[in-house]
């Protein structure tokens, strides 16, 4: 199955423990945002100021943080 939610691009404002990030979006908001499962496979090390790809969660809750840039 296709997952259809969108995908933004954002800035890592703050590292939380548990692999969370507090993550700025270009509209002003910021989202709680947790690594993707690949993310965590491969060691790929997210840091204050990194550009990230985000996909949002069509709830509202947290963001899922997929692509480093």
């Amino acid at each position: 199955m296709k997952d259809t939610t969108p995908e933004v691009q954002g800035t890592v404002e703050e590292a939380i423990p548990n692999t969370l990030f507090r993550v700025s979006l270009p509209e002003g908001e910021v989202v709680l945002a947790y690594l993707a499962g690949k993310m965590r496979l491969h060691h790929i090390k997210v840091l204050v100021g990194d550009k990230v790809l985000v996909r949002l969660d069509p709830y509202g809750g947290k963001a899922r943080i997929t692509r480093r840039l």
